[in-house]
């Protein structure tokens, strides 16, 4: 395995995919769209970290566009795929459905029949911890039901597993869904909590605290995503599986979904309190209810993962959000 392809390799967690695998020593072909949900100069910063390095090249594309997806497999001809490429959020995604269907149901079939057609020896593709939805028991483990999306984000995903699950029984695409659990860190993105709340305690703002702050994240720090991405790409399914595998769905299909979290949900007030050490201010707090399509808590049972590569996030709250605060001195240099 030498060339890898990247979709939505100017977004938080694509850019740094992007920077281990050619750490790595792998080709890389990353693909972007820049859709502007959020502050495209972000994504082109990232896309500056990447640029010039050896082994790196980028395609602006829409994955939308079949045609345009199609192309670029064939030119690549990509031993593996890392989809990351997406429309993220739940809220945004009451504003805009359509953006969801395009970019992740639309996007998503483009990619599948792209590898249907220049076959790889595994696409890896983003899911999300919101397929869980209004599941209460905790941790969520990979073999609990989730049939009860409360966002059509969250509908979206379930839908790629259901698609990848499809597409390798009937044409043997060795596929491995990612269900990542809050992911935060440098880089990150503007519109999550913790980069809203640093912004608005830079400056002097108040924070939005929904159900009343009553709210319990599995934050989990890029790096170690990126980690557990690098291990799970370099292990594809096997066609079929005599006896029970990490992750495997059905033992006759080469598709498996992981939990990618750090088995380790913060309360909101302690987070609050974390970021506010690390800033050195404290935060004027708005409390307001429960908004649609969000859940209260969050919290992954990763020993599947664990079990697949020996692996699992561990970075604590306190040394994720230092790291980040750093880098958002460096990169925003707040007054």
């Amino acid at each position: 395995m030498e060339r890898i392809l990247v979709t939505g390799a100017a977004g938080f967690i694509g850019h740094a995919v992007c920077a281990q695998l050619l750490r790595d020593g792998f080709t890389v072909f990353g693909l972007d769209n820049f859709t502007p949900y959020y502050d495209v100069r972000l994504k082109q910063a990232r896309l500056q970290q990447l640029e010039g390095r050896a082994g790196f090249r980028f395609g602006r594309i829409d994955l939308a566009d079949a045609a345009a997806a199609r192309e670029a497999f064939a030119a690549f001809r990509p031993d593996a795929v890392v989809h990351l490429a997406a429309q993220a959020g739940v809220r945004y995604s009451l504003e805009n459905p359509a953006a969801y269907t395009a970019a992740n149901v639309d996007g998503f079939l483009s990619v599948l029949e792209a590898c249907r057609a220049h076959p790889v020896q595994h696409l890896v593709y983003a899911s999300s911890s919101s397929v869980y939805g209004a599941n209460t028991k905790v941790p969520f483990s990979e073999k609990d039901p989730v049939d009860r999306p409360v966002s059509l984000y969250a509908a979206t995903k379930r839908a790629n597993e259901l698609m990848a699950q499809t597409y390798s029984h009937l044409f043997r695409i060795p596929a491995s869904g990612l269900r990542f659990f809050t992911v935060y860190g440098p880089w990150g993105r503007p519109d999550m909590a913790y980069y809203k709340f640093t912004n608005a305690i830079f400056a002097g703002q108040p924070i939005d605290l929904y159900n009343h702050g009553r709210m319990a994240r599995d934050f989990t720090y890029v790096d170690e995503v990126v980690e557990a991405i690098r291990r799970l790409t370099l292990q594809p399914p096997a066609d079929r599986v005599a006896g029970e595998e990490p992750g495997r769905i059905d033992p006759g299909v080469p598709h498996r979904v992981f939990n990618i979290g750090n088995h380790t949900p913060v309360e909101l007030e302690r987070f609050i309190a974390v970021l506010e050490a690390a800033i050195g201010r404290k935060a004027e707090r708005r409390l307001l209810p429960m908004q649609p399509g969000d859940v209260e808590r969050t919290y992954a049972d990763v020993e599947a993962l664990r079990r697949a590569v020996d692996f699992a996030p561990r970075t604590s709250i306190e040394d994720g959000l230092a790291r980040f605060v750093t880098w958002y001195r460096t990169f925003h240099k707040p007054g």
